[in-house]
């Protein structure tokens, strides 16, 4: 089976791995939920794979609600570079 897909792909670093958001095209050809996250590793000469679903919208409301009460703190270590 042949996907062809025309979104670009971003992948981010972090400590547990690179970070990958699923396109819609692909997600659904494997099987998982729109807006679900990979977190890519490499462990015994193998690349691993784990499928975050999406936040629930109770997750992203606190989120959000944390993001904005310590926005100027945020904003402080974005500058300082922590």
């Amino acid at each position: 089976m042949e996907t062809k897909m025309n979104n670009q792909v971003t992948i981010q670093k972090s400590e547990k791995g690179w970070i990958i958001e699923f396109p819609d095209e692909f997600a659904e050809t494997i099987g998982v939920e729109k807006n679900s996250i990979g977190v890519l590793g490499y462990k015994d000469g193998k690349i691993e794979v784990e499928v975050l679903p999406p936040a629930s919208p109770e997750l992203e409301k606190s989120v959000d609600r944390i993001f904005n009460k310590y926005r100027d703190a945020f904003e402080e270590m974005k500058r300082l570079g922590d």
